[in-house]
């Protein structure tokens, strides 16, 4: 008879019988919370790849800053040598 009448409840609203127990809610809250620490965890992250390659980008910018700086170093540095390749045989420099 109780089969009967719970039967027939489930026909009324349409088959869909939600959860009557505490601890499915509880599971369910859990589930709730899980799934959203998942999102922040994968927002933080996007965020960070982000943050890295611009800083990555920053980082290249001073590098290459860097390295003209020294060629410009070393070009200097070429330039009083090929004063000194300039000299005429006899070994005075020209002028």
């Amino acid at each position: 008879m109780r089969l009967l009448r719970y039967a027939k409840k489930k026909q009324n609203t349409g088959g869909i019988c939600m959860p009557r127990g505490r601890t499915t809610f509880n599971k369910r809250q859990k589930e709730q919370v899980r799934q959203q620490r998942q999102r922040d965890k994968a927002e933080r992250k996007s965020l960070r790849k982000q943050e890295k390659q611009e800083g990555s980008v920053d980082e290249m910018r001073e590098m290459r800053e860097h390295a003209e700086a020294q060629a410009a170093l070393f070009n200097m540095g070429s330039e009083v040598t090929e004063t000194a390749q300039q000299s005429t045989p006899d070994g005075s420099i020209g002028e």
